[in-house]
């Protein structure tokens, strides 16, 4: 490697010449040698800031805190430990909601309507109320006036416990939901206690408007009626619900 291309060297006379004579001269192994510790220095030296780089980004990224992501019961995602950051779960304002987020925007609503106690059926009942379209909110908020029904709940103690059997979309209008469940209503008037098992059936119809960071949704209840049941439907109810008839 060293050496030169080694051809038998012959001297004036014709005789062979010594082997010492068939070798390279030693600066030349010496500069060889240095010209490629200059090589190598020279690398080791472009690889020092390539290494603190790469050190300095590894450390970057492992300081940072994981992100969690929490997804509610609207479909609506948020990013955990910052108060304002919030995520479209599906893209685009003008997105159709899919059929998970219609049926956790009704349950969420049937949650919110049905279960109530004497200390948080106004907060309850706000929310269900800013749920549903501006029609239907005038509607129900003019009946829960008329008939006083917040201050009769207060002030006979009345709380309600609402079990979801079974929702449904309709096969006619992909909007409209059909659910049955039991409420389970308690009265406390002059220390005596009343208890009512209904069960019904409920009627949701839900209208689109564009997303937007108060709806990132774009779900509104359009309507909304529910009705006794009885028979053979009323104890099916029951038993799926894990209660006995009465």
């Amino acid at each position: 490697m060293w050496s030169r291309n080694r051809k038998e060297e012959k001297t004036t006379s014709g005789t062979t010449a010594p082997d010492k004579l068939r070798y390279s001269h030693y600066y030349e192994h010496d500069g060889a040698l240095r010209a490629y510790a200059n090589r190598a220095m020279v690398l080791a030296f472009l690889c020092v800031p390539t290494t603190l780089l790469a050190l300095a980004f590894a450390a970057y990224v492992r300081l940072q805190p994981p992100t969690v992501i929490h997804v509610d019961e609207n479909g609506q995602a948020t990013v955990v430990g910052k108060a304002k950051s919030v995520l479209s779960v599906t893209q685009g304002a003008g997105s159709e909601p899919t059929e998970f987020e219609k049926r956790a925007f009704v349950h969420l609503f049937l949650e919110r309507y049905l279960n109530f106690s004497a200390t948080n059926v106004s907060g309850n009942w706000a929310e269900s109320l800013n749920m549903m379209s501006a029609n239907l909110r005038r509607t129900a908020f003019s009946g829960m006036q008329k008939n006083n029904l917040i201050g009769k709940i207060e002030e006979d103690q009345t709380s309600s416990e609402f079990r979801l059997r079974s929702l449904e979309v309709s096969k006619e209008d992909p909007l409209t939901y059909t659910a049955f469940g039991v409420k389970e209503v308690h009265h406390i008037h002059e220390h005596n206690e009343t208890i009512d098992k209904v069960v019904s059936e409920f009627h949701v119809r839900l209208a689109v408007e564009k997303r937007s960071e108060l709806n990132p949704s774009g779900l509104l209840i359009g309507e909304y009626w529910e009705r006794p049941i009885e028979g053979e439907k009323r104890d099916w109810v029951l038993q799926q619900a894990g209660l006995s008839s009465f």
